[in-house]
């Protein structure tokens, strides 16, 4: 796979995932479909994994299956006009955000942090090895 169709692919699953909050946003998305995407997420973000994420291959891919099936069936309980005007906005904000400035000023924050926190690295090993 080439560097441009494995981008092309992590923005495709971007402006998805945004979607997805749209619609769980949308009064017309109904509980259930609500719930799901509150449980997957749940299950992402909580520091208690079925396989825990130190066991290679396995810890990260409970992890994906979970998420992938959350997202599946979550699609599959949101209306499809609903989903669609979702899809369709998210891409509008992809390219908006994209083409603006504030993407570049979002990426230079970003490289300023880790600077920051690569300084900081250098600074206390410097520190600590004089000790």
């Amino acid at each position: 796979m080439s560097p441009a169709t494995i981008s092309n692919r992590l923005t495709h699953l971007k402006t998805h995932a945004r979607a997805l909050w749209l619609a769980f946003r949308d009064p017309r998305t109904p509980w259930y479909a609500r719930a799901v995407l509150a449980l997957v997420l749940a299950l992402i973000i909580s520091p208690i994994d079925p396989i825990p994420d130190f066991i290679p291959v396995l810890g990260y891919l409970d992890d994906l299956l979970i998420l992938m099936l959350g997202m599946y069936l979550a699609v599959r309980l949101i209306p499809e006009p609903v989903l669609a005007e979702c899809r369709a906005r998210a891409e509008r904000e992809e390219s908006a955000a994209q083409s603006g400035p504030l993407g570049w000023l979002g990426a230079a924050l970003v490289i300023a942090l880790w600077a920051a926190l690569l300084a900081a690295v250098i600074l206390a090993v410097r520190h600590w090895g004089r000790g």
